[in-house]
């Protein structure tokens, strides 16, 4: 199954065209302030981090490890999330979250078209330094959601400035190609903006596998690298299958950049 993200939010009147671009996003959203926040302003998605507890009612909460406390749990958030036409985006750094995240996320979003992404690093990457969420038990739990939902899988990555930073390998890809071919939902990978330059070949090779897959590019905050990079993979791929999850004045010069090669 295709990623519907876009038609979802056309179908409200949010956006128009195809370029996912043109979506935006609201970062760590993981306290009740923050999430009202969101879920008044402009944003098109918003993103959370879903960890336990770390005390007494051990249960899902929105927090970044290794913060182990929260003001408001998974249960509380998805709850104003419905009253709103937002997507989501979960993301997970320990397997223990996930099935009772998951068990919590499929009786209360019983709407298939509100667009669900589900995030883990699953894989090592480039510099990364973090270990990554094991994938086979990660990919058997998050399978059983509705088949629209989207999984996010990426790499652990590293970025260090006035180094040669290496690229996504070709190991890499087909290692994760080796994952996602048999999976039935849309796909994305989340791909670190200042290692697009060096990984053209690998990258677009992984997005030909499959039109189940899209790329999402981000950003560290110290990261450096220029917007003609990302040019490269606009002119060589369909706007509709790289989202662009950037600070918001980056992400307007993109589309203006776009705009004048056109």
């Amino acid at each position: 199954m295709c990623d519907r993200t876009l038609q979802f939010f056309r179908s409200w009147g949010l956006l128009t065209g195809s370029d996912a671009a043109q979506l935006m996003w609201s970062h760590g959203v993981n306290s009740r302030n923050t999430l009202a926040q969101a879920l008044t302003g402009p944003c098109h998605m918003i993103e959370a981090d879903v960890t336990i507890r770390g005390h007494d009612p051990k249960e899902p909460i929105m927090a970044h490890p290794p913060h182990t406390d929260s003001d408001i749990t998974l249960k509380e958030w998805l709850e104003e999330v419905t009253t709103n036409n937002k997507g989501i985006k979960l993301d997970f750094k320990r397997l223990e979250a996930v099935s009772p995240s998951l068990a919590l996320l499929e009786h209360m979003l019983a709407e298939p078209d509100r667009p669900v992404w589900i995030n883990a690093d699953i894989l090592s990457g480039p510099g990364g330094q973090a270990r990554p969420v094991e994938s086979e038990v990660f990919l058997s739990v998050v399978t059983a959601l509705h088949p629209q939902t989207i999984l996010s899988l990426g790499w652990t990555t590293g970025w260090s400035a006035g180094t040669n930073n290496p690229g996504y390998s070709w190991d890499m890809v087909h290692m994760m190609e080796d994952k996602c071919g048999k999976l039935k939902h849309p796909v994305t990978f989340p791909v670190r903006a200042a290692l697009l330059p060096q990984s053209f070949s690998q990258l677009s090779w992984l997005l030909q596998q499959s039109d189940r897959y899209t790329l999402t590019v981000w950003t560290g905050q110290h990261d450096e690298f220029t917007l003609q990079d990302l040019m490269l993979y606009r002119r060589e791929f369909d706007v509709s299958r790289i989202y662009y999850d950037l600070p918001y004045s980056l992400k307007s010069e993109l589309l203006m950049m776009s705009q004048e090669a056109d």
